[in-house]
């Protein structure tokens, strides 16, 4: 498949229905339409793209242009729809076709975009970024004399944890792979034995013991985790004996493509068994032990790296995802996005945050605005030494005085008001762009989900401003 940035069909029905349609467009998508047409950002994409196979430059049919890739992807995020959504509302709306350059042609299948957006991969999407971001600053939208930062949880697509559902969802996983396996390879080896209605079953007693306010609640709750700890190790035990012989070539099939099939089959097994084993050991370790803060505690089988954060907030005490810092200079513009593996504390961010700045945008910022989770006296001294001037960011466990008085200046109150505006962003990203939860698989689905988002955020200040701008 041949790779293009442009797509030479611009228009709909040589431009009738476009001066039909010329004044439906949202003021934002005019000037944020003009934004797209960076040459540089059309390179960054098309570059992607061709590395999706070794000669797609010059073999195969042409491919869908790097601008309609990436205006559809960014479409997604801006409206927060699924790919089936998009795929939809673009072939309906004759806005949305001139807006991401479909024009009159056919609009991709809602499967070959979710392809596109696994080719672009989150280090290509840090880069549109950091281009969206330089091209506010060339149009003087941010000028980066101020910078405020906050961090927020975009939870990861799971259902809330609790040891018996996540044995369940590891039983329910291995017993598919293996009757899989079984279709396949046909009846050699080991047996298979369906456990999973006896798992549910367990599953249940579980739930009614643990809602039992009657005395023997808790013995009860015991009793139903040893059998299901019981059946689920017989899972377990299980899927490592097809493993063992598919290696061994007990299960095997004549065929290149079936053989192949077992081997990814035999792969999901000995992926998905070690995490129903860390399971059950935490379950062992809380239910029989009373250990409630067992090590590396697995959250979801699914998504094994999703972390337990609690930020002490009333509405939802507990969330399960990712730790994620959204950086602000001027105009609502989100500068940097940030995705951590492990929650760090706020107050380690702060001095990679102006420098992150001063680098992206050539300058320290003037004020730094924060909360006072970001405070510490070496950031506050710090800061100052990089070149900024006020660091409006709260001690509030001081007893000086003099600090107390410091923090009732105008110009500190003020800028403890401006630093209340990152909290409404994280709010609109999350509301607008579908920050609260990702829907994206894995680590670099989590950094796919946040970049494209904040991108499309930063795509509607732009083209706000800007039409704001040409009406003064």
């Amino acid at each position: 498949m041949i790779e293009t940035r442009r797509n030479p069909q611009l228009s709909f029905a040589e431009g009738l229905i476009v001066e039909e349609v010329s004044d439906l467009w949202d003021d934002w998508m005019r000037f944020a339409d003009k934004v797209l047409e960076d040459e540089q950002l059309l390179t960054t994409v098309y570059e992607a793209l061709t590395k999706r196979r070794p000669k797609s430059r010059t073999r195969g049919r042409l491919g869908t242009p790097a601008e309609v890739v990436l205006r559809l992807l960014l479409l997604k995020h801006i409206r927060n729809w699924s790919y089936e959504v998009v795929e939809r509302e673009v072939r309906a709306n004759l806005v949305y076709r001139e807006f991401t350059r479909v024009g009159g042609g056919k609009v991709p299948d809602d499967t070959v975009m979710n392809k596109w957006a696994l080719a672009l991969g989150p280090e290509v999407i840090e880069t549109i970024h950091k281009r969206v971001v330089a091209i506010a600053q060339e149009n003087k939208i941010i000028q980066g004399r101020k910078m405020r930062v906050d961090t927020t949880v975009v939870e990861t697509n799971i259902h809330y944890p609790t040891d018996s559902s996540l044995m369940g969802d590891g039983v329910r996983v291995l017993t598919r792979v293996m009757k899989r396996i079984t279709t396949i390879a046909g009846d050699g080896g080991a047996k298979l034995r369906d456990r999973t209605r006896s798992v549910k079953l367990r599953m249940l007693e579980i739930g009614r013991a643990a809602r039992s306010k009657a005395g023997t609640g808790k013995e009860k709750l015991q009793q139903g985790y040893g059998k299901l700890l019981d059946a689920a190790s017989r899972v377990v035990g299980q899927a490592k004996r097809f493993s063992r012989e598919i290696t061994a070539g007990v299960k095997k099939s004549s065929d290149v493509l079936k053989q192949a099939a077992i081997e990814g089959l035999r792969k999901e097994l000995d992926t998905m068994a070690p995490r129903v084993q860390q399971v059950m050991r935490q379950a062992r370790a809380r239910v029989f032990g009373g250990d409630t803060h067992v090590e590396s505690k697995l959250v979801s089988v699914f998504e094994p790296t999703t972390e337990v954060i609690r930020k002490g907030k009333a509405s939802k005490p507990t969330e399960f995802g990712k730790m994620v810092k959204i950086q602000e200079a001027e105009n609502q513009i989100i500068t940097e996005y940030e995705v951590y593996d492990k929650r760090p504390s706020d107050s380690a961010l702060l001095i990679p945050a102006i420098e992150s700045h001063e680098q992206q945008l050539g300058r320290a910022p003037r004020l730094v605005a924060a909360d006072a989770a970001f405070y510490s006296a070496s950031n506050e001294k710090t800061a100052h030494a990089k070149g900024v001037e006020r660091v409006c960011i709260p001690n509030r466990s001081t007893k000086s005085a003099e600090r107390k008085k410091e923090q009732k200046k105008r110009w500190f109150r003020d800028g403890q008001k401006w630093r209340t505006g990152c909290e409404g962003r994280i709010s609109v990203v999350k509301r607008r762009h579908g920050l609260n939860r990702c829907r994206y698989k894995g680590d670099e689905g989590m950094h796919r989900w946040v970049g494209l988002g904040v991108i499309g955020d930063n795509l509607i200040n732009m083209g706000w401003n800007l039409a704001n701008r040409v009406e003064d």
